[in-house]
């Protein structure tokens, strides 16, 4: 670069900016976008820096060709995915301008489609948008960031990143229209009408199954036959290699796989491969049923974990019939899991989705890494070869899906600690009752064998299940009575609680996991973001030390406040404030400083911020008071009364998690704590507020959020804890015992009525919908049992009446029958369950409940891997996040109370022990 010193160039994670210093940015305009393939991107890049650098224009590129393999990968986010050079133009003209010379500069080159904008010419890899330059976010009504931008007349409005070209309505677009793009709606071969899209002139497609970057998947009807279709769509450039290919290559091996087995009647007839748009697509016959992960769930809630799948023999042998069959037409499945297999309504399974699918004489070659975690062998995640083998470790982890009703996806020991076998078996054998046909077990543990040769065939499959159907038929494990006080543990007894070393080993390697990944080093820089390194996600946001966290977010949530309850700091410091309560930890005190120093200073980038107990500023509040008193620290403790009392009760939320209920257990919490009246008006306010905004609807007593509050929660009615009537009504009783207030008492009990009369109950356990008229739900904290059963059993210790007790316990049921789910977090996880199973404990039957507490714990501990050295668990998205809702410090704080028996975090229970003060 000739005249160096007039350009700032610097790397932020993906990035590479280059900037003239010369010039001020817009905040907002037309942004040019172009992309690329692995194979194209060094060519793009270099015919495009003559342009840019002549122009004097500001861009930003893609620093590696790795990160480009990230960005157009089948399963990042379709509003992010294809970018790899962003250009900045100072105006509208210089938009047109450059626009139109990196399309002649760049013309021939591959990249896919990018979905959020529009192309500037068809077939050009050249798009446009208008959106921010200088990227300002906004804390939402939910305590998730969302990207702005700024009406004409200032007001701030969402940046959306969606995939889908939508330029805000007062913008005036100056582009040439793309002339014959048939992405704008010309395209040959494409029709609209009222029906639905034909294509092909054929297949008239009327909704749309789902959506990926890889392209869609619809539903629709063959015109010249009359019958249901599946058309699946394979977008150019996606998931592209060095060598060119894509996923439209996978989209033709599946073509051919299902040619090969469409005589044997086990997987869907091919209809048509053809080409449009630059787009492939396979059009198939429709398997009507239910896809085997989805059937699943559904039988064993009709006839109870405890009691297994009736059918589980019979569906183990056809699984293994099916891959028999593929097996000896030649074709390698490679990606034979729950998903890809339908079970019609006769019953027969018939196989779908078989991308990865390769020809046996075809097999040879360089392969990428295909399959499905959890149910693919390691050694063809890691690249290997197709082989048989691999399909049988699949086999072994399908049949384990249907026993456990778990998919045995284990996150990996980093480095390679302990045999996939052994890990396997200790996650079987906690799942007791599940795992105890030991036919099954064998079975699974010989097909899911860490070396390949050492795998069950089909062949050895088929007479294990032969000898074990001969065996007379075990009686299903009775239920541990919950109700009539049989005890916890009747088929294992004391061997069902987790050990002392088990418990130590989980604890320390969770405390160590959230002492190293905190970025005590970050420094905020200008905008208020931290400085460093990161990486995408699925969310299409950075995380790690790069972000503006002082610790990593979720996979899920990257999007979310850095400093709250549910997937924040003040979460984690509650935890870890609890822990140094509980075992005086001499590293934690210049821990908890930290973060409570970063917190209070990290609360000033945002100018507005929700009040909410998990999404806001109550909650935070509430860590720093904890801390600070935990520390003797007079300067936390004031910067937490300080924030709380700046938090009001009038929320557009009612709810627990965002709104008033939660923000009144803050207020309450911190007058018991201090004896402050001024939290003691603030409590009353609260109660006030929400005794005035009950309703009494069709479906109950409900506290519903407006319909036009900005908020995925607007016109939401809910039942359960996190949003709905269990949660406003366990504030409404911590206030009566507090304030002995008849009004709030009242109305928790007609809450209680409320969940009475909508309790949908089967052989002993209670479960609900999300609201009025919802199918039953999970038992979980925010929706379900869970929560629900945490108010009932307040509810009954505050009012006596056994009815409230007796549906606790049936939600307690629901929950011990629903603990084969192996997500193992707070929000919907097993952690939130057993810390329910402990409120049992707490203030109903102990060691009944503990030790199904325990059995909890035990699940959660075989689900560990190690990282290190040091035992970590999994989020729900496979990964190692911090979190309290559903990572690493969630599980530390139900562990915890496990062994100390120490109060729950983020409730008021002590005054349902002593009563109500004055």
């Amino acid at each position: 670069m000739a005249d160096a010193d007039r350009w700032e160039v610097g790397t932020n994670g993906l990035w590479c900016a280059v900037t003239p210093k010369d010039r001020v940015l817009p905040p907002q305009g037309w942004k040019l976008h172009l992309s690329a393939t692995p194979a194209s991107a060094e060519s793009v890049l270099t015919r495009s820096l003559p342009v840019l650098l002549r122009s004097r224009a500001a861009f930003k590129f893609m620093g590696r060709v790795e990160y480009v393999v990230q960005m157009n990968a089948r399963n990042t986010p379709r509003g992010k995915s294809g970018k790899f050079i962003t250009v900045y133009p100072a105006d509208d003209q210089e938009a047109v301008r450059l626009a139109d010379e990196l399309h002649r500069a760049t013309a021939g080159l591959a990249g896919p489609r990018i979905l959020s904008d529009r192309p500037y010419r068809y077939d050009s890899i050249v798009h446009y948008r208008y959106g921010a330059f200088v990227e300002a976010r906004r804390l939402s009504n939910d305590g998730l960031y969302s990207w702005v931008i700024f009406d004409p007349d200032g007001n701030p409005v969402e940046d959306r990143r969606a995939p889908v070209y939508q330029p805000p309505a007062w913008v005036q677009c100056p582009f040439p229209a793309p002339v014959g793009n048939p992405a704008e709606g010309g395209g040959s071969g494409t029709k609209k009408d009222d029906r639905g899209v034909l294509l092909a002139g054929r297949f008239l497609v009327r909704e749309a199954i789902r959506h990926t970057n890889k392209g869609g998947v619809y539903r629709g009807v063959d015109t010249e036959s009359g019958s249901e279709i599946v058309i699946k769509e394979a977008r150019a450039h996606v998931e592209a290699d060095k060598t060119g290919k894509d996923v439209r290559d996978l989209l033709r091996a599946e073509a051919t796989a299902l040619a090969k087995v469409s005589p044997l009647s086990v997987a869907p007839r091919p209809l048509k491969l053809f080409e449009q748009n630059q787009h492939l697509f396979l059009a198939e016959e429709l398997v009507p049923g239910k896809p085997l992960c989805q059937w699943v769930p559904i039988r064993i809630r009709e006839v109870g974990w405890r009691r297994r799948i009736p059918e589980a023999l019979d569906i183990a042998a056809r699984l293994v019939e099916l891959m028999d069959l593929v097996h000896q037409a030649g074709v390698i499945l490679r990606d034979f899991n729950p998903n890809n297999i339908m079970v019609r309504p006769d019953g027969r399974l018939e196989l779908i989705d078989l991308e990865f699918a390769v020809l046996a004489e075809a097999r040879e070659g360089e392969h990428r890494p295909a399959g499905t975690p959890g149910y693919a062998a390691p050694e063809q995640m890691n690249g290997a070869a197709p082989n048989i083998q691999a399909d049988y470790y699949s086999l072994g982890a399908t049949i384990c899906f249907v026993v456990t009703g778990n998919s045995p996806s284990l996150l990996p020991d980093e480095p390679a600690r302990r045999p996939i076998r052994e890990r396997l078996a200790e996650w079987l054998e906690v799942r007791q009752d599940a795992s105890d046909h030991d036919d099954l077990k064998t079975l699974i543990l010989g097909l899911m064998d860490d070396e390949p040769e050492r795998r069950w065939t089909t062949a050895r499959a088929r007479a294990a299940l032969e000898a074990a159907r001969e065996r007379p038929e075990r009686p299903a494990l009775p239920h541990p009575s919950i109700e009539t006080g049989s005890g916890a543990e009747p088929e294992r007894g004391a061997d069902a609680r987790l050990g002392d070393e088990q418990w130590r080993d989980a604890v320390d390697g969770a405390v160590g996991y959230l002492l190293a990944s905190m970025n005590s080093a970050g420094s905020m820089n200008s905008a208020g973001s931290m400085n460093g390194a990161g990486s995408i996600n699925s969310a299409g946001s950075m995380n790690g030390p790069g972000g503006d966290r002082l610790w990593p977010g979720s996979c899920a949530n990257a999007a979310a406040d850095p400093c709250s309850v549910q997937l924040g700091a003040a979460g984690i410091l509650g935890v870890l404030t609890r822990y140094f309560e509980l075992t005086g930890d001499d590293r934690l005190p210049a821990v908890l400083a930290t973060a409570g120093g970063w917190l209070a200073q990290r609360l000033r980038a945002d100018d507005t911020r929700p009040p909410g107990l998990h999404f806001g500023d109550a909650g935070v509040a509430w860590s720093l008071y904890e801390a600070g008193r935990a520390l003797d620290d007079g300067r936390l403790v004031e910067q937490g009364l300080e924030l709380a009392g700046s938090v009001s009760v009038s929320s557009r939320d009612l709810d627990v998690t965002h709104g008033t209920a939660g923000i009144g257990l803050a207020f309450l919490h911190l007058w018991l704590r201090t004896g402050d009246e001024e939290f003691r008006t603030r409590v009353h306010e609260a109660a006030d507020r929400l005794i005035a905004e009950a309703r009494t609807e069709p479906g109950g007593l409900i506290w519903g959020t407006p319909a036009a509050h900005i908020s995925r929660l607007a016109g939401g009615r809910y039942y359960g804890y996190a949003h709905g009537t269990a949660g406003v009504g366990t504030f409404l009783v911590a206030a009566a015992a507090a304030t002995g207030r008849a009004d709030c008492l009242a109305l928790a009990r007609q809450a209680g009525e409320t969940l009475l009369t909508n309790a949908s109950v089967t052989d002993g356990a209670a479960m609900w919908g999300s609201g009025p008229g919802d199918p039953t739900t999970a038992p979980y904290w925010c929706h379900g049992s869970t929560g629900i059963g945490m108010y009932l059993i307040r509810l009954y210790r505050a009012t006596g009446d056994d009815r409230f007790e007796k549906l606790a316990h049936m939600a307690a049921r629901a929950v011990m029958d629903h603990s084969w789910r192996g997500v193992l977090g707070q929000c919907h996880g097993l952690s939130g369950n057993g810390e329910f199973l402990l409120d049992m404990a707490d203030l109903a039957d102990g060691p009944r409940y503990e030790g199904l507490a325990h059995q909890l714990a035990r699940i959660v501990h075989a689900s560990r891997a190690y990282r290190d050295g040091r035992t970590v668990f999994p989020d729900q998205e496979g990964a190692v996040n911090p979190s309290w809702a559903d990572g690493m410090s969630g599980v530390l704080a139900f562990l915890l109370r496990l062994k100390y028996r120490s109060p729950r975090l983020w409730m008021v229970d002590s005054v349902l022990e002593r009563g109500h003060r004055s």
